[in-house]
């Protein structure tokens, strides 16, 4: 019989694992671009649908629930960012700054996070209670997953040649 899956393993890899994947998907947005010969930053604040947040909106939203997610499920503060990334660079040193700080949690700093309270204040629904277990599987993966996959849509929209493979990426 295997060993229970513990909450880390639920959670840090699998963040990196989605921004590693969504990086990929950025650099070959912006190759994209260039080879079509128009500016990349054009992609940044293209949107689905018009009352839909852009590119850029959704690979912070992806960073933040990410970073966020480790950092309640740990008991700690998350660093914050300002979300005044304009470029592919900006984002890409802002997935390298999320992924990094993600590397600093361990097997050890989630032990007994699947009881811990979490609550979080959100603009639609108020305030929601979790315990980490709940908040994990609940909201911040489907989250991540949301604003991720979102990213993969508004590229492959653009022309970009994504494919599903570039989403899951390499096996891990």
């Amino acid at each position: 019989m295997s060993a229970a899956l513990s909450m880390y393993e639920a959670s840090v890899p699998v963040f990196l694992r989605a921004l590693r994947n969504l990086r990929h998907a950025l650099e070959k947005g912006e190759a994209h671009a260039q080879a079509q010969g128009y500016e990349p930053t054009v992609l940044l604040q293209s949107r689905l649908y018009p009352d839909m947040l852009p590119l850029v909106r959704q690979v912070q939203i992806a960073t933040d629930t990410a970073k966020f997610g480790a950092a309640r499920l740990a008991g700690v503060e998350s660093p914050r960012f300002e979300d005044v990334e304009t470029s592919f660079a900006e984002l890409y040193a802002r997935l390298q700054a999320v992924s990094d700080y993600l590397r600093t949690f361990d097997e050890a700093a989630l032990q007994g996070s699947e009881s811990r309270a979490v609550t979080l204040s959100t603009r639609t629904r108020g305030d929601l209670a979790f315990d980490g277990r709940g908040y994990l599987l609940g909201f911040a993966l489907p989250n991540l997953f949301f604003h991720v996959t979102t990213a993969h849509a508004i590229l492959r929209h653009n022309g970009v040649p994504l494919g599903k493979q570039d989403y899951l990426g390499p096996a891990a």
